[in-house]
This record gives structure tokens, C-alpha cells and sequence, in this order.
């Protein structure tokens, strides 16, 4: 029988849990009220599991999608995988937040942007080819300001994700009739998405120890970037 596969979203406001079992989603919870995450996971994942008819020590694999996105979910998403996968004794798999998005867009016959808002004008981004199966990443991931990214884009481009809706005004004025923009269901990463992703890697024998899991923030956090400036490593503002 195929994998259990609990996958869990918490790169963004939004926040999602799926549960699939090979390549068949079995059900998802997805929640963008604007609360910490940390109050709804626990019980999404409960609901999800006991509507399946599942306990949790049948979860075979633990997913989750390990950034670039909001630091504080990202460490609420990942901190619940690992105590999750480590109580059951089971591997985890960590896949992008970015190729989450583009996985939304699949068969797409134009490179995906995805963008997610990174805040302090400046959005993470990462463009894939989506054309046959799996997004496929071209060059890497970044965080840099929109006008910068979009010098970068050559040709038609479709673009996908909160950074795609909140610089949508900028991106139509810099490339003019080269943007496409996916429906707007489609702009929040899902769980059911990463879900696919962690399948594909588990497949390929991906997968790893809980402990090993870490969140993939792509910018220092500010305590890291406070901690430089004290070693002198980076100028003081002000």
C-alpha cells in the first residue's frame, strides 16, 4: 500500500494541512484568518486524520514546506512536523514554499514566477519551468526588491503569489503585455501542492531524520543581522 503522507503549510498568513496517501489527496484543511498558526494546527491535523478513519502513528511520511517565507510560521510549521515525525518515529521531507506555488500552475507554456512578499519592499522568488511534471527551478531562489526582478524577465512570464498580487500594478507597468497572472485561488501556497512534491522525493529517497529538518529563511533573520552589527560585521543604520 501506498505512503501516508501528512504535509504541512505554514510559509505564509495562510496555512494549510493535507493528508494523501500515494498520489491521491485523501483531504485538506486551509485557514487564512489571520491568527498564529500555532492554535490551528494541531487540531487540523486531528480533524483530518480522524475523518480519514486514521491514527497517528499510521502517518508513514511527514512533509512540510521549509520556507523561504514568514520566519515565525515557518518555525511554528516546522517545530510541529518534527515533534510529530519524532513521537512516531517516521522521516520527514522539506520541499520550497516557491515550487509549492509554481506546482500550483502546472503545464503552464510560460516560465512560473513565484513570489511570496518578503515585507521591507522586497518579495523571495524563484522562477520554474512547469511545462512537463515537477517545477524545475531555474538558476535559485532569492529575496531582492521587485524592480531588480523584473529587469531579470525575459519574455512572457506568468506569475503566481502574494508578491505577484501585491506588485501586480508594478509588474503590468515594467513588462507590459509579457505578465500573465494565475487565477487568484492559486496565490496562497496549499499543503495538497507541497503534497505532490514530497511524494516525488520520497520516491526518490529524499527523505531524512526530524532533527535534520530546517526552516529555509534565504535572508538573515533580524536577530542575525543585530548580532552583525555588533561584531562590526555590518554597518550600524542610523
Amino acid at each position: 500500500m501506498a505512503d501516508l503522507i501528512l504535509t504541512i503549510d505554514t510559509s505564509t498568513p495562510a496555512g494549510s494541512v493535507a493528508l494523501s496517501q500515494g498520489d491521491q489527496l485523501l483531504g485538506e484543511l486551509f485557514f487564512n484568518y489571520g491568527r498564529n498558526h500555532t492554535g490551528q494546527l494541531l487540531d487540523a491535523v486531528g480533524r483530518l486524520l480522524a475523518a480519514g478513519g486514521f491514527g497517528l502513528a499510521q502517518v508513514d511520511v511527514f512533509g512540510a514546506v521549509t520556507g523561504p517565507g514568514s520566519f515565525t510560521g515557518l518555525r511554528v510549521g516546522i517545530a510541529t512536523v518534527k515533534g510529530l515525525a519524532l513521537a512516531c518515529g517516521k522521516q520527514v521531507v522539506g520541499v520550497s514554499s516557491l515550487a509549492t506555488l509554481a506546482a500550483q500552475v502546472p503545464a503552464c507554456r510560460y516560465p512560473v514566477c513565484a513570489l511570496i512578499d518578503a515585507r521591507k519592499q522586497e518579495v523571495y522568488s524563484g522562477l520554474f519551468h512547469c511545462g512537463t511534471g515537477e517545477p524545475q527551478l531555474q538558476g535559485s531562489e532569492q529575496v531582492l526588491v521587485p524592480e531588480r526582478l523584473l529587469d531579470q524577465l525575459s519574455g512572457e512570464i506568468l506569475f503566481v503569489g502574494s508578491g505577484a498580487l501585491l506588485y501586480r500594478t508594478l509588474i503590468l507597468r515594467r513588462l507590459a503585455g509579457r505578465a500573465h497572472f494565475a487565477p487568484w485561488p492559486l496565490h496562497q501556497p496549499r499543503a495538497s501542492s507541497a503534497a505532490m512534491l514530497v511524494l516525488s522525493r520520497c520516491q526518490a529517497g529524499l527523505g531524512c531524520a526530524p532533527e535534520s529538518i530546517l526552516p529555509r529563511y534565504i535572508r538573515p533573520s533580524e536577530a542575525e543581522l543585530m548580532e552583525a552589527r555588533e561584531s562590526g560585521l555590518l554597518p550600524i543604520e542610523g
